[in-house]
């Protein structure tokens, strides 16, 4: 059995395609029929989130943490109680594509590390779409690790001791630790996920507050930085 993970904290406007983009995964013809769970961590969700799980049949978690370290950590406990040999993650403003969970299963690595794209820049400056994508490398080999768009197996990720309690950086302490553990990571540029450009962020130093402070950098003449931002290769994810 597999398993696809969301954390999920006020996501009733953007969730639902997410979950429909993974019920679509789940059915892919690679898999062979097998059994995918979609697991959902709400995490001191105060709008209608749930309602739009439910409708859509998927399983779901209650978390009061505010974390969305523990929020992950909490529907990958419930996906290997289920038996799920991989666990694919991603987030609850994403979309992934068809074959993502195929692609990660055959990826012959006890982790997977993909890449993220953005199919609607709303009204940022065309100048920080075209350093984002200066700096997110789609290539096989890339640095990157996002939450919107990972994978590990069950062994792996026991034997990394999981995802910590961290407000920030929970998915880059998670790679580093199934590396350290001896499992190999596979970085591949694909299949990438697409993800929101939002400016209310869910996690504070996480995309969106990356794609905010690019902005910010940006000579309003010229469309260029005014200095340089660290990469979001090694963005980390934070607290709700």
């Amino acid at each position: 059995m597999i398993a696809a993970i969301v954390p999920a904290h006020n996501e009733e406007q953007l969730i639902g395609p997410c979950l429909q983009a993974l019920q679509v995964a789940a059915a892919h013809r690679a898999l062979d029929g097998e059994g995918v769970a979609i697991v959902v961590a709400l995490d001191r969700c105060s709008d209608a989130t749930a309602a739009v799980c439910r409708r859509f049949g998927v399983q779901t978690v209650q978390v009061d943490a505010g974390c969305v370290g523990v929020a992950r950590a909490a529907a990958s406990e419930v996906a290997l109680s289920l038996g799920a040999r991989w666990i694919g993650c991603t987030d609850a403003d994403s979309r992934v594509p068809a074959d993502w969970l195929a692609k990660q299963l055959h990826c012959g690595a006890g982790a997977f590390c993909g890449v993220v794209t953005v199919d609607d820049w709303l009204d940022y400056a065309p100048g920080v779409q075209q350093h984002f994508l200066a700096s997110e490398r789609l290539e096989d080999g890339h640095a990157h690790v996002h939450g919107a768009n990972m994978g590990f197996s069950a062994a792996a990720y026991r034997d990394s001791g999981g995802f910590l309690p961290l407000v920030t950086g929970e998915d880059v302490a998670l790679i580093a630790a199934i590396q350290t553990s001896g499992a190999r990571v596979a970085r591949l540029a694909a299949p990438q996920v697409v993800t929101s450009a939002r400016r209310h962020a869910r996690a504070s130093r996480g995309f969106s507050d990356f794609l905010k402070r690019l902005e910010q950098q940006m000579d309003p003449d010229e469309g260029g930085l005014v200095r340089a931002l660290p990469s979001i290769g090694r963005r980390s994810a934070g607290a709700w």
